[in-house]
């Protein structure tokens, strides 16, 4: 956008757009690196392969299948009638991994299955929505929580002082006493209740964090109607094809204001007895 200052007014001067298929690309003559946003790109078909490794995410897969007990969880499916619900170990690595990257929103879950490509390696590509997150969770509370509790103490365990933006340092865990060591009765109770304490604070820190998820996805309900995300577009705009037709409309009004407005604005400065200047470089005025 350019501009020029005459008399004491500041006069708006941007140049007409020309139609899609008439225009050259802006910066044609210049060097960039290629860009091609309809490129085909031959990825790679191991999911795994898209992150880096040494990512959160390969240690939150790695935990929710070779450490965590899930028996829990897997025991309340029995008799599962109707579509096959989604695989607790895809859940349940979700919602770990969202978790611990402070996203507690079943709806910003179900969007991050599409554009971020941790979380798309963890689900195998797959895409719960958000309602199915949030039954998810409601349905096995106490499981999850009993769960996140043996995440938190394994990953304390293994060294970790934080799983993602789940701060550990403060609950340093102790093994129960080795049956090798010589312990005397008192003492040996004195660190059970210790134990037993630091693990009562690990439950109250999960318990408040699924609240605090239950909360938003509560708030987000109302706020944007428990069958919507909050990100939809509006019908005409969702699909290519209804989409460029309305940008194009659009885009003509705005250019109409715009030459509507430099008219009204010449003929202002001719009725005060003055001549209007053309912009710099005789770039037309009925602009967007």
């Amino acid at each position: 956008m350019a501009t020029t200052v005459g008399q004491d007014r500041l006069v708006e001067v941007v140049s007409v757009v020309a139609p899609a298929a008439q225009r050259v690309p802006v910066g044609v003559a210049k060097a960039f690196r290629a860009y091609d946003p309809d490129q085909v790109l031959l990825m790679s078909p191991v999911l795994g392969e898209w992150v880096p490794e040494g990512d959160l995410a390969h240690f939150v897969s790695d935990l929710v299948e070779d450490a965590l007990d899930l028996s829990a969880v897997y025991a309340s499916y029995e008799s599962e009638r109707g579509y096959p619900p989604y695989d607790p170990r895809l859940m349940v690595k979700l919602l770990v991994y969202g978790y611990a990257n402070g996203v507690c929103s079943s709806r910003k879950l179900e969007r991050a299955t599409h554009r971020d490509v941790a979380i798309r390696m963890l689900c195998a590509g797959q895409h719960p929505d958000y309602r199915s997150i949030a039954r998810f969770r409601a349905r096995h509370l106490d499981a999850l929580s009993e769960l996140f509790v043996q995440a938190l103490r394994l990953c304390s365990k293994a060294g970790l002082v934080k799983l993602g933006s789940l701060a550990l340092d403060g609950t340093k865990l102790r093994a129960n006493a080795s049956r090798r060591k010589a312990m005397s009765y008192e003492r040996m109770a004195k660190k059970e209740a210790q134990l037993e304490d630091e693990i009562a604070g690990l439950r109250a820190r999960v318990r408040a964090l699924l609240e605090q998820a239950e909360a938003t996805d509560a708030a987000e309900d109302e706020r944007y109607g428990a069958e919507m995300r909050g990100d939809e577009l509006p019908a005409e705009l969702a699909r290519r094809e209804t989409r460029l037709a309305v940008l194009r409309e659009a885009k003509a009004e705005l250019e109409a204001e715009a030459k509507q407005r430099e008219e009204d604005r010449r003929a202002a400065m001719r009725a005060e007895g003055r001549e209007p200047r053309d912009p710099p470089g005789g770039r037309p005025t009925n602009c967007v």
